[in-house]
């Protein structure tokens, strides 16, 4: 598109140029250098060809001069350059230093995130009202001149700012607090657009605090608006009106990194028309094609990515017979549900297959995954393959070697328990290395470098999110090809598994052997925490059995622990005809076993515990619950606490004793009462607090990168992706294709490889 540019500025700029080129292009023809030349007289070119010139090679300069040359010929500058977009967000048109401040805080630092920060919905301020048809309530954008401005101090505190607007139909006034430049920028006798909601005060028709702006500019009303996150010192009015200035140059400079294909098959728009259509969205319509072509890109890149990380299409099959699978599930007191023998399936195949399975097993508490996994591991024994349990700790660990020797007692498998409070290590490490074990139960102390194997085949990690990707691969090192599968009783949303998991693949457990849980879940107020207490000897006198759970914080974790004493001595008090027992991380490993036979036995009827009980403590018989301070715990862990009671199928009940004192608390409090499967608590907590919080740190610097992709709902998308990215990756990734997916995910990829 062509400009006029001004003849005097024109020849004053031919005849810098000349003397720039006269001078080697040392950038000394100007006074500030070219750059600030062209940026205050040519602004057009200041963006799309002399950005850089101060710190450029000499052979780039020249190109730049010969650039600007042609541009004052014929006033039509070059497209920008992708290398443009990754200057500093500080380069941006209308950002400078206090504002690259903010912007970084929204982790904006380039003009490729700024023109890539996404509004999370739009406002729909389309629609226009004459002042005589308005009605109290609505919300309305207003065509006006105004008539009056004034300006009202009512206290030391409060400064009022009013401005009558008419339109022949009525008047409308306009008021903002505390805003006296408002006041300033208003005219008399302006037409100007309002948005707003319509109050009636003072028998006066009010916007309090109104968007506007001069009519016609159709910026902030008159079309569907695009809101922003956005960040104290960095509104969402800053924000779209710095996108929209500078979408306008760098727009071009987006490349379609997709394969024409790939964005043909799967009708998205080009990189360029969706990035613009997002932020000024003709219809709802447009907005979501826009929003899902990016996203299409984003999951697209990222799987690409992820397949190089994946397990190799080499390895050894792990299975052949399945003699030992068949008797234990003889022997066993119950069937597995369809779900169960589903993921079973999956898991057998992978290990009958000759390359090396990575598979994720994902159920809600009390889903059946550690028979399924233990089923699996008899296919690798009976092929001759020593097998690994691992577990995130100590107490969990000896429950389930415990429960695993009971299992087997019927079978020639040969079970040991390796945890750092083991005994006679030197002996069992030994019989590891000589193939003497064929199912080794342990906590970390299993990665240790003394810790050899004579031939390990199939590894199996619970909870997996509570172990590292650094211990992860430590443990598979001590085999060739070893088998992964790695269990979750902590439901993620589907999608997010598929993308921090994309090396695996995923199988469900997505039913329970009992059918639906029979546990209610009740969030009571901590003024009324007596009459819970009042109900549980009601529970205890029917014979119930069941937990108090108490918060545990690591910097406040003397202070709970006296509170873990105070209230297992206040029960003891209260209810002294039942067994009151206490569980908690400083004990030692023999005083935790004693009081958990006794809980198990029925010696203890009451058990006081800290949230050492929240994984795998299984104690078939509990029926009731007492969650202390539940506000304190994350969404996800009181469902994992509440999964200790009801595994028999029988009824239970679980109170949630707390006080929300915020918001997010109380929708996190009244989720869990509402709710009671994993997945709908995943995705609540998930909506309550967002990747961030919900995944820590790490995870979230990776999601942070997935800017367009809904993270609950796009699962079909993802497949979709997932399929076109394994299909180029097949055929081969063109370098290209391959240096962008480095680019936007390099340092997720390289964390996954470690």
């Amino acid at each position: 598109m062509s400009a006029q540019i001004d003849p005097s500025i024109r020849e004053t700029a031919e005849k810098v140029l000349a003397l720039e080129r006269a001078h080697g292009y040392r950038d000394d023809a100007v006074m500030g250098g070219l750059e600030e030349f062209v940026r205050r007289n040519l602004p057009p070119a200041a963006h799309t060809i002399v950005a850089g010139y101060q710190s450029a090679p000499h052979f780039a300069r020249v190109k730049t001069v010969e650039q600007l040359v042609s541009y004052l010929r014929n006033g039509v500058p070059p497209p920008p350059s992708p290398d443009v977009l990754l200057r500093p967000v500080s380069e941006a048109v209308g950002v400078g230093g206090k504002r690259t401040k903010f912007l970084e805080k929204l982790g904006i630092t380039t003009i490729e995130d700024l023109l890539l920060y996404l509004p999370r919905r739009l406002e729909d301020r389309r629609t226009f009202k004459r002042i005589g048809d308005l009605r109290p309530g609505e919300m309305v954008c207003v065509r006006g001149e105004i008539a009056a401005v004034s300006q009202i101090r009512i206290n030391p505190r409060m400064q009022v700012v009013k401005a009558a607007i008419g339109d022949g139909t009525g008047f409308l006034y306009a008021v903002w607090f505390n805003q006296p430049w408002v006041a300033e920028q208003l005219r008399r006798g302006e037409t100007i657009d309002v948005y707003g909601k319509v109050e009636r005060s003072y028998g006066e028709l009010q916007m309090r605090t109104p968007v506007w702006e001069p009519a016609g500019t159709g910026m902030e009303t008159g079309r569907l608006v695009p809101i922003y996150p956005a960040t104290e010192g960095a509104s969402d009015r800053l924000i779209r009106g710095i996108i929209a200035r500078n979408l306008e140059l760098y727009a071009d400079a987006l490349p379609d990194v997709l394969p024409a294909e790939i964005r043909t098959h799967a009708h998205l728009l080009p990189k360029r028309a969706a990035v613009r259509t997002i932020h000024f969205p003709p219809d709802e319509d447009a907005f979501a094609c826009a929003r899902r072509s990016l996203a299409y890109e984003e999951l697209f890149l990222l799987q690409l990515g992820l397949l190089s990380t994946a397990a190799p299409d080499s390895g050894k099959a792990h299975a052949d017979g399945e003699n030992l699978a068949v008797s234990f599930l003889a022997s066993l007191s119950f069937r597995l549900t369809p779900a169960q023998i589903a993921a079973l399936r999956e898991i057998v195949a992978d290990l009958r297959a000759p390359r090396r399975m990575m598979r994720l097993l994902q159920g809600d508490v009390g889903a059946g995954k550690t028979i399924v996994a233990l089923t699996a591991m008899l296919y690798a024994i009976e092929a001759g393959y020593q097998t690994v349990f691992m577990a995130p700790t100590e107490i969990l660990a000896e429950q389930h070697a415990h429960r695993i020797r009971e299992l087997f007692a019927g079978l020639p498998v040969r079970v040991a328990l390796l945890t750092a409070a083991t005994k006679d290590k030197v002996d069992l490490k030994g019989r590891l290395a000589t193939g003497e074990i064929d199912l080794v139960v342990g906590t970390h102390a299993l990665i240790q470098k003394d810790v050899k194997f004579a031939n390990l085949g199939f590894v199996v990690i619970d909870e997996q999110h509570r172990f590292g990707v650094v211990q992860r691969a430590t443990i598979e090192e001590k085999g060739k090809d070893v088998d992964l599968l790695v269990m979750s009783a902590t439901p993620i949303p589907r999608t997010i598994a598929l993308t921090l998991y994309g090396e695996f693949d995923v199988s469900v457990i997505g039913s329970l052997p009992y059918g639906t849980p029979q546990t209610r879940t009740v969030w009571v107020a901590g003024t009324r925490r007596d009459e819970v207490y009042s109900e549980i000897g009601k529970l205890l006198a029917d014979g119930g059995k069941g937990f108090v759970v108490l918060p545990l914080v690591e910097e406040s974790e003397k202070l709970d622990l006296n509170a873990a004493v105070q209230t297992a001595d206040e029960l003891r008090a209260r209810f002294p005809e039942y067994g009151i027992g206490l569980v908690h991380g400083r004990m030692g490993n023999d005083d935790k076993h004693q009081v958990m036979d006794a809980f198990r036995s029925g010696k203890v009827r009451l058990l006081v515990a800290t949230t050492v009980i929240e994984v795998g403590i299984d104690v078939p018989d509990a029926d009731f619950m007492v969650i202390e301070h539940a506000e304190r715990f994350g969404l996800s862990q009181l469902h994992q606490l509440r999964g200790r009671i009801g595994r028999s199928g029988q009824r239970a009940i679980c109170f949630a004793v707390g006080d929300a004192k915020t918001d997010e608390a109380k929708k996190r409090l009244t989720a869990f009462s509402e709710h009671r499967d994993g997945f709908r608590i995943a995705e609540e907590d998930l909506l309550i607090r967002g990747p961030g919080d919900l995944l820590g740190t790490k995870q979230h610097g990776f999601l942070s990168s997935l800017r367009a992709v809904d993270l609950i709902r796009d699962i079909d998308l993802m497949k979709q992706a997932r399929a076109a990215a394994r299909s180029v990756y097949e055929t081969g990734v063109p370098p290209e294709l391959d240096r962008e997916v480095t680019r936007r995910f390099g340092e997720m990829l390289r964390w996954l490889q470690v």
